[in-house]
C-alpha cells in the first residue's frame, strides 16, 4: 500500500497580482489597508518582485519524491504539497490523496519547531480535512528541531561562514539563533516553541564546541498584542552596546528562502548592522540541499515505520 506524504508549507503569493489575495488570507479574510498593501509590495520589490518560497517548496517536494523513490522504489511513497495560504491548500491536498486511494499518510511541516500557533494549525487543518473522508490513518511529525541531521547541516553552514570573517573577528564571533516571533501569550500557555528553538541552538553550539551564542526573534506580526523578543534588530543593538562588532545569524527556525529571510535579515538587519558598524553574515537556507532532502526522507521513513 502506498504511503502518502503531506508536505506542508506557509505558501506565498504567485506574483504581484496575487499579493492582495495572499495578504487578505493571512489576515483571516480582513483586507489590508492601502498603506499596509503598499508596504508589503515594497518589501517584495526589494527582493526581486516575488517571494521564491513556493518555487522552492515545489523543488523540495519533487526532490523528496525522488529520494523516497530511490530508497524504496516507485509507488511506496507519494508526496503531496499542501500550503497554508496559497493553492494547493492543505485541505485540497488531503482530498487529492483520498481521491488517489491513499489510506495512510505522514504529515510533515517544513518548520522544525512546534507551536500550537504554527505547526499545530497545519496539522489541525489536515486532520479536519481527512476526518470527513472515511477511514484514513494520519501520522503527524510535530517537531524535528533536535534531529541529528539538522544539527549537522546547521553546524556545517556556520563553520563555512567563519571563513568570511577576519582572523581578528573570529576570536570574538558570537552566533545568534533566530526564529519567527509569535505572540507573547504562548509563554503563559507553556507552549514548547521557545524551548525547542533553544534545544536546536544548544545542540548546534555543542557540536561546534562553543558557548558563545544567543537567541533572538524576528519578523513579528503587526498586531496590537505584544510579540516575543528581543527582535533581531534590538539584539544587534544590544550586542553592539556590549562591545561586539561581528556576529553570525543562523535563522534555524526557517528552512527556505522567503520574505522573512531575504528582506528581514538580508536587507533590514544588514542595513541596521551597517549603521552600528557591525559585520554580520547569515547562514544559507536549507532549500532543496540534498542533505536536507535526505533528512526529510529519514523523518518520513521513521514515522511510516
Amino acid at each position: 500500500m502506498t504511503w502518502g506524504v503531506l508536505l506542508m508549507a506557509y505558501g506565498s503569493a504567485r506574483g504581484r497580482e496575487d499579493v492582495l489575495r495572499y495578504y487578505t488570507h493571512i489576515r483571516h479574510g480582513h483586507t489590508p489597508t492601502e498603506a499596509q498593501l503598499q508596504d508589503l509590495l515594497s518589501r517584495y520589490d526589494a527582493i526581486g518582485g516575488v517571494s521564491p518560497l513556493f518555487a522552492i517548496t515545489e523543488r523540495e517536494g519533487q526532490a523528496l519524491q525522488q529520494e523516497l523513490d530511490t530508497r524504496h522504489g516507485s509507488g511506496a511513497f507519494r508526496v503531496y504539497l499542501g500550503m497554508k495560504h496559497s493553492s494547493p491548500f492543505i485541505a485540497e491536498a488531503v482530498r487529492q490523496m483520498a481521491h488517489d486511494g491513499i489510506k495512510q499518510a505522514v504529515g510533515l511541516v517544513l518548520a522544525p519547531h512546534y507551536s500550537k500557533m504554527s505547526v499545530g494549525t497545519y496539522m489541525a487543518e489536515a486532520e479536519e480535512a481527512q476526518s470527513t473522508l472515511g477511514p484514513f490513518e494520519f501520522r503527524p511529525i510535530l517537531s524535528w528541531g533536535t534531529n541529528a541531521g539538522l544539527v549537522e547541516i546547521l553546524s556545517h553552514r556556520i563553520e563555512e561562514l567563519r571563513g568570511r570573517f577576519s582572523e581578528a573577528e573570529r576570536k570574538n564571533l558570537p552566533i545568534i539563533f533566530s526564529a519567527h516571533s509569535l505572540p507573547e501569550r504562548i509563554l503563559r500557555e507553556n507552549d514548547p516553541y521557545p524551548r525547542e528553538l533553544k534545544a536546536t541552538g544548544d545542540l548546534v553550539a555543542a557540536r561546534l564546541g562553543t558557548t558563545h551564542y544567543t537567541f533572538s526573534w524576528q519578523s513579528a506580526g503587526r498586531t496590537r498584542e505584544p510579540w516575543m523578543g528581543p527582535d533581531i534588530l534590538d539584539k544587534l543593538t544590544m550586542m553592539r552596546q556590549d562591545g561586539f562588532r561581528q556576529a553570525i545569524i543562523c535563522p534555524c527556525g526557517f528552512v527556505s528562502d522567503h520574505l522573512e529571510v531575504l528582506y528581514d535579515l538580508d536587507i533590514q538587519a544588514q542595513e541596521h548592522a551597517r549603521t552600528l558598524g557591525m559585520h554580520i553574515e547569515r547562514t544559507p537556507s536549507l532549500n532543496d540541499d540534498p542533505a536536507f532532502i535526505s533528512l526529510l526522507a529519514d523523518l518520513v521513513e521513521a514515522k511510516a515505520r
